[in-house]
């Protein structure tokens, strides 16, 4: 069967690319970004992957089309597709239809620390024996793929809440119907598929509601959104994890930084983690994780474990330089929340030294300005910020940087001041969810020479 995918090169869809080619299918497909890791991951596969979108690219024609929620009406390879009559669908679809019947699924969902979660539970199953298949929005160290099929027995999943297809606009999550789920925190976001927070609310409620009755729901009780969306519904068992209360799951932080911590169970300590990740964020990840693996039967120490071994995820704070007392970090963060706790978690280990944040506003939220209000306070912890000039923005994005903004004309601007300006103890973190022109290789090439 040739299976042609639209969109191939995003992070999810190229999950699926590899699921496929696992079962045995051919696969091809088209992109216009392609960069990596996604990309080197087609390539290891021998995945024929076009650049850009021809007719030419459904020669011979294909037996399905996976189409990425990227794509819209008017693009070539969906117009040849509709009118040619060949099959298509989504991307969540195809995985609910063809990988998840008869697994165990996790599905991880929330606002904010998906990848991880998910990433750091695969783990956790694995260092247990469980040989779990995963589909994940980034490539963890420890795996250094982001899908597999796995022994099929579990399976964990990154469950975005964004929309399926131009066809679909069902949230990705609605269709995997998992046995154990886990809700991490809930925030406006995707302002070009949702109007407003109650949107995404209603959405992660029809997730929680295909959860079966002796099923898990393990939620932050942090969260106060977290708990509104509950309250619209939940018919399944809870377990709650917190940082700042006893409940069934919290944390007892050894170091200020969070890269140690105790794991406790209804008062009770269970476990111990040192860990190479650090920020509360990342320990709030990991409750939500041991307390998913403990509803296949995985036991506390074996989670905590596990976890002392996790090596986080490829553009997750991912130190990708360090010369002459430089240091560079590779992050995805683009939501001012997630900016502001990867800054947050930076400052507490590195103490007084200084703060280069490098962010890209490439998101559709942070495009249309609906968090330019947020952003001062999320770089707050930053010495200086600096981002590209956007003529196409209707509104002012040097005020939005704040006080210790600079606005630079081009990747090549920032790589020259950067080297120019940067000194011993410089803490760099380079902010996007995109490749960013290559920005980051750019400055540890500039660097590195």
């Amino acid at each position: 069967m040739h299976i042609h995918i639209l969109g191939i090169c995003g992070t999810f869809m190229a999950g699926v690319a590899r699921l496929a080619s696992e079962l045995g299918y051919r696969v091809t497909g088209s992109d216009t970004n392609v960069y990596p890791p996604m990309s080197t991951q087609l390539q290891d596969l021998n995945i024929i992957v076009n650049q850009g979108y021809d007719t030419e690219n459904l020669d011979p024609r294909p037996d399905l089309v996976v189409i990425g929620n990227a794509m819209s009406r008017g693009n070539p390879e969906v117009e040849a597709t509709l009118n040619a009559g060949i099959a298509y669908t989504s991307g969540p679809q195809w995985i609910a239809e063809h990988v998840l019947p008869g697994c165990w699924t996790l599905a991880i969902a929330g606002t904010h620390g998906k990848t991880t979660t998910t990433s750091l539970l695969s783990w956790i199953l694995q260092h247990a024996g469980c040989e779990p298949g995963f589909l994940i929005g980034g490539v963890p160290e420890n795996f250094g793929v982001s899908a597999r099929l796995g022994e099929r027995r579990y399976f964990v999943i990154e469950a975005d809440e964004y929309d399926s297809a131009f066809f679909d606009k069902r949230s990705k999550c609605i269709h995997y119907r998992p046995r154990t789920a886990v809700l991490n925190n809930v925030e406006f976001d995707h302002a070009d598929i949702f109007n407003d927070l109650g949107e995404i609310q209603k959405q992660l409620h029809h997730f929680i509601r295909t959860v079966p009755g002796d099923g898990l729901v393990v939620y932050n009780a942090d969260d106060r959104n977290v708990a509104a969306t509950l309250e619209l519904g939940c018919w399944s068992h809870r377990q709650a994890f917190s940082l700042h209360e006893t409940r069934d799951y919290s944390a007892r932080l050894l170091h200020a930084d969070g890269s140690a911590f105790e794991v406790l169970y209804d008062g009770s300590c269970v476990g111990r983690v040192e860990w190479p990740l650090f920020g509360e964020h990342n320990v709030s990840n990991a409750l939500a994780a041991i307390a998913a693996a403990s509803h296949v039967g995985i036991e506390h120490e074996i989670a905590c474990a596990a976890a002392a071994s996790f090596l986080s995820v490829k553009r997750r704070l991912q130190p990708i330089f360090n010369a002459n007392g430089i240091n560079i970090y590779d992050d995805f963060a683009h939501h001012p929340t997630a900016i502001r706790l990867t800054l947050d978690a930076l400052r507490k280990r590195i103490g007084d030294k200084r703060i280069i944040a490098v962010i890209e506003p490439r998101s559709n939220t942070m495009r249309m300005g609906v968090h330019k209000n947020s952003l001062p306070s999320a770089l707050a912890e930053a010495d200086l910020v600096l981002s590209l000039v956007c003529t196409d923005l209707d509104w002012d994005l040097e005020k939005a940087l704040g006080p210790h903004g600079l606005l630079l004309p081009s990747v090549d601007a920032i790589v020259e001041h950067l080297k120019r300006h940067s000194t011993e103890d410089d803490h760099i973190v380079i902010m996007s969810n995109g490749g960013f022109d290559g920005l980051s290789q750019k400055l540890v090439n500039a660097l590195s020479a």
